[in-house]
């Protein structure tokens, strides 16, 4: 089982994640993770991601698209895997199809949670993580960032019939079990 699942900024993606993945005994693929090492790491890639989310922008596209090729070429992921910030933008998600069709692998659902932009706003001033961005003017940047840039995606796998909308309020095993029924049946 390969899902994506996706939302704004404090929809709750990465707590919903690690959820289905226990669920499912499939890996989460956090790329917010990865680059969050990365940066803990000190490697060039933590350096440069950690200026470019400083400001409160989105990764290259390119720099995503290969670092996720190069994670789920590892055998750990051909059981299935649910990725979490991941695609971001449009050409992102079309270079992850491309990637998956070369493999004879395709997405089985996409997952959209929603939520206002209130409450998103309220989760990320709460959530404790401690983030450089985890400012409100930094949110509001970064929830219009995702309107913008992000928002997109969920056009492109809505055309492809993967798509699985969400609603991202509620407590996190209400939110799960709706994940559950929008998933299609195995």
């Amino acid at each position: 089982m390969r899902l994506i699942i996706f939302g704004p900024p404090g929809a709750g993606k990465g707590t919903q994640a690690k959820k289905v993945a226990e669920h499912f005994g499939i890996i989460h693929l956090s790329t917010g993770k990865m680059f969050r090492d990365a940066i803990n790491e000190g490697t060039e890639l933590g350096k440069l991601v950690k200026s470019i989310i400083d400001d409160g922008l989105l990764v290259p596209d390119q720099t995503v698209v290969d670092m996720v090729e190069e994670t789920i070429a590892n055998e750990d992921y051909s059981k299935g895997y649910i990725v979490d910030g991941f695609p971001r933008t449009v050409e992102q998600a079309v270079a992850f199809d491309n990637l998956l069709e070369r493999r004879n692998e395709s997405v089985d659902a996409f997952i959209s949670l929603y939520a206002t932009d209130e409450e998103l706003i309220q989760r990320l001033l709460t959530r404790g993580e401690g983030r450089s961005d985890d400012t409100e003017d930094k949110i509001k940047t970064r929830l219009e960032v995702y309107k913008k840039e992000t928002a997109p995606v969920i056009e492109h796998y809505q055309q492809a019939g993967m798509l699985r909308s969400v609603d991202g309020t509620g407590s996190v095993d209400e939110i799960f079990q709706r994940i559950l029924s929008a998933l299609p049946k195995r």
